[in-house]
């Protein structure tokens, strides 16, 4: 695809498993001919689901598009624990297999350990994961052998619903040819950003006392953008994206926040960082005076700037010169 202008706006792109997100980035880059290409938050190489890249000016919007809720697809399996907490790092433990049909025999008690790990909790992320220790990756401690133990922080599990458990033929921790019986269980979760599935794959396992790991995942939403809206990582590569694939900045901010409407003075006046005071007839797009966080529209549609309102009076919280707010991309 040719950019006639510069590209400016938000690309949702379903990840290929096996990539990195920032092999995503740098096909974006490619393929929308800018450098200026960020993204509100990475899926790990096995994951596949939504990501979310801010291109040009619209990078603007990602540092208020991280902390939104996700939801995802996966697949724990529950009898073996591994380094990494997915299918990926080498097996820790394999569970007895009498512990194992007990745990079949009884899907209350797995129904019980999900309860416990659904709402407000504690969470230590993955050992294997990109969160520094004094200045080094946790992955990278992990691979040169040591002992990695993250601190825990507080996250939210929405909901985190099961589908029936299913007793599975998988391979033990020796590589040897004879299988183990194990139990895959089927997951959607909803959650606050920061959570990590693998985690919660292992706590599960850990809880019921026979180790888990998380073997699929899937990133269905974040926020109110779903996967069924994305382009595929195949458009990417083969430049076969639409112009209109790239949402503009003004209808991103439309979805997130309340709506102040500009007339032509104050979108002049907002531009060069004034604060404004509302008219008397002038109300946000929910009927109030005061928001945390507003989207300043112009007349002609365009993204002035994201404004915190108290009283009826602004204040510019990140500003979309008239160059940058103008929207998408021209085919």
């Amino acid at each position: 695809m040719r950019m006639e202008h510069a590209a400016n706006g938000i690309l949702l792109v379903d990840k290929a498993e096996g990539i990195t997100s920032h092999d995503v980035v740098a096909r974006a880059r490619r393929a929308l001919g800018t450098r200026k290409v960020g993204h509100a938050g990475t899926l790990d190489p096995m994951a596949t689901g939504l990501l979310v890249l801010g291109v040009g000016p619209a990078t603007r919007l990602l540092t208020h598009l991280v902390g939104l809720d996700k939801t995802y697809e996966a697949t724990v399996r529950l009898g073996v624990s591994t380094v990494s907490d997915d299918r990926e790092g080498n097996i820790l433990s394999v569970a007895d297999q009498h512990a194992i049909a007990e745990l079949a025999a009884d899907p209350d008690r797995l129904a019980a350990a999900v309860g416990d790990l659904t709402g407000a909790i504690e969470q230590a992320p993955s050992a294997v994961s990109a969160i520094k220790v004094d200045g080094r990756r946790a992955y990278d401690r992990v691979r040169a052998g040591e002992h990695v133990e993250l601190k825990k922080r507080p996250v939210t599990v929405h909901s985190f619903e099961l589908e029936a458990p299913r007793l599975v033929a998988a391979q033990g921790a020796s590589g040897g040819s004879t299988p183990i019986e194990v139990i895959d269980v089927d997951a959607t979760v909803m959650c606050s950003s920061g959570t990590y599935i693998r985690a919660l794959a292992r706590d599960l396992g850990e809880a019921l006392d026979v180790g888990g790991h998380l073997t699929e995942l899937r990133r269905t939403e974040v926020g109110p953008f779903q996967v069924s809206q994305a382009v595929s990582t195949e458009q990417l590569t083969e430049g076969t994206l639409r112009a209109e694939q790239l949402v503009s900045p003004a209808d991103i901010a439309r979805q997130l926040f309340v709506v102040l409407t500009l007339d032509e003075t104050q979108e002049v006046d907002l531009g060069h960082g004034k604060r404004l005071e509302l008219r008397a007839d002038q109300r946000l797009s929910d009927g109030t005076d005061q928001a945390e966080l507003a989207a300043a529209i112009a007349p002609s549609g365009r993204l002035v700037g994201l404004v915190s309102v108290k009283n009826g009076r602004t204040r510019v919280v990140t500003n979309f010169p008239a160059a940058d707010g103008a929207g998408g991309a021209a085919a």
